[in-house]
């Protein structure tokens, strides 16, 4: 754990000084398309159940959390022109490089979640995900890369990511927890890097063939094949 936890500063550090260009023009982009932060800071449930803000680009209009739910689907008009953008390339995940810095997150660990849905899990289950602390990447997200697209057109997407989505990201989770590592860590950024360029996930890292909801799964076939 020490080991990961130096790899995560390291690679935090550098990423950071890296897209600083990245960020700028981000940050420009952001400003014309729409008023205001740069920034949107939304609470989440970190290690051991304590709470803190991540950070990400803001893709949505101002008071979007007001408008509507915590979920956001594909066609979801609260996302602005160039947070579209943002969240189609992941782009808007870059931020969450400063959480990982101040050892609020890991650059792999499980998503974190919003205090609304964390109470979805079981004690048990909870137990096992705040073991852990929460990071940018990991298997759910490789595996539910557009997952507000899943959603989209769902009349209680609330519903259907609790009962469909969650108890999947969980087993992911779990997984994790048992394969923790430095060197799974540089699997799964690796598989993600892959994912972003070649819009596929590597079948090695065992995940694009195990989705097992059938509704979500012929809906995201439909949007592929139509």
């Amino acid at each position: 754990m020490a080991a990961k936890r130096a790899m995560d500063v390291i690679e935090s550090a550098f990423g950071l000084l890296l897209l600083l260009p990245v960020f700028a023009v981000i940050a420009v982009l952001i400003r014309l398309d729409s008023p205001g932060p740069i920034f949107f800071r939304q609470e989440r449930v970190g290690r051991g159940g304590r709470a803190f803000r991540i950070y990400k680009f803001r893709s949505m209009v101002v008071g979007a959390e007001r408008a509507g739910t915590a979920l956001t689907v594909h066609a979801d008009p609260r996302i602005t022109r160039v947070g579209m953008f943002l969240r189609k390339s992941k782009l808007d995940e870059l931020p969450q490089l400063i959480n990982v810095l101040v050892g609020d997150m890991s650059i792999v660990g499980p998503r974190p979640e919003v205090p609304d849905f964390m109470k979805f899990y079981t004690p048990a289950q909870r137990a096992i995900i705040l073991a852990m602390r929460p990071g940018i990447t990991d298997y759910a997200a490789v595996l539910f890369r557009d997952e507000s697209s899943l959603l989209d057109g769902e009349r209680d997407p609330i519903s259907v990511y609790q009962r469909e989505i969650m108890p999947t990201k969980f087993a992911y989770y779990e997984r994790y927890s048992r394969e923790i590592g430095v060197l799974n860590d540089l699997r799964i950024i690796v598989a993600t890097i892959l994912l972003l360029v070649a819009g596929r996930a590597p079948l090695w890292l065992g995940v694009e063939y195990r989705l097992r909801m059938p509704s979500l799964l012929r809906r995201s076939e439909a949007k592929v094949n139509p």
